[in-house]
């Protein structure tokens, strides 16, 4: 994992490998110890209709703090696939967003995991549970990829 600095505020983050995370803007600050720390700067398009950041951003937010904490308490660095999450609203969401993700219980193969989301204001808005499943990190293929490339052998068998 690298570091990045943001040029506006000059902090610190550690680089996330995660598209759909770079997409909405996450910062990972923390990744230790079974916890993990993320934050997102709200912007318009992480709303709902009613101007508060949209139900599957939180969610979003809670399971990637919650994947990074089991992660963060594996001494075998594996990685983690989510396997059941709840979460609970408990009022509209506006501004920047910290999440807290803790490692609560780990097993052999399981992560047991809970995240708290707090508004620019140090509220508490939303709060989750989730159970991870821990597996062995493999190459992951391209499947466009993968795709073109059997095509273009089938192709060149057949000529």
């Amino acid at each position: 994992m690298t570091n990045s600095v943001d040029p506006i505020n000059n902090q610190v983050y550690l680089d996330l490998d995660v598209p759909f995370l770079n997409l909405l803007g996450v910062k990972l600050h923390r990744m230790s110890h079974g916890e993990g720390e993320i934050s997102l700067a709200v912007e318009e398009k992480h709303l709902n209709t009613w101007g508060s950041v949209h139900g599957g951003v939180l969610l979003s937010l809670a399971d990637a703090a919650m994947a990074i904490a089991a992660r963060a308490a594996d001494p075998n660095d594996r990685s983690v696939v989510t396997i059941e999450l709840k979460n609970t609203f408990m009022r509209a969401t506006e501004g920047s967003i910290r999440v807290i993700g803790k490692s609560i219980h780990t097993t052999a193969t399981m992560a047991f995991c809970e995240a708290k989301l707090i508004d620019q204001h140090g509220q508490l808005c939303s709060m989750a549970t989730g159970t991870f499943k821990y597996f062995k990190r493999s190459l992951i293929k391209d499947p466009m990829r993968s795709q073109s490339e059997s095509s273009l052998s089938s192709k060149g068998s057949s000529d």
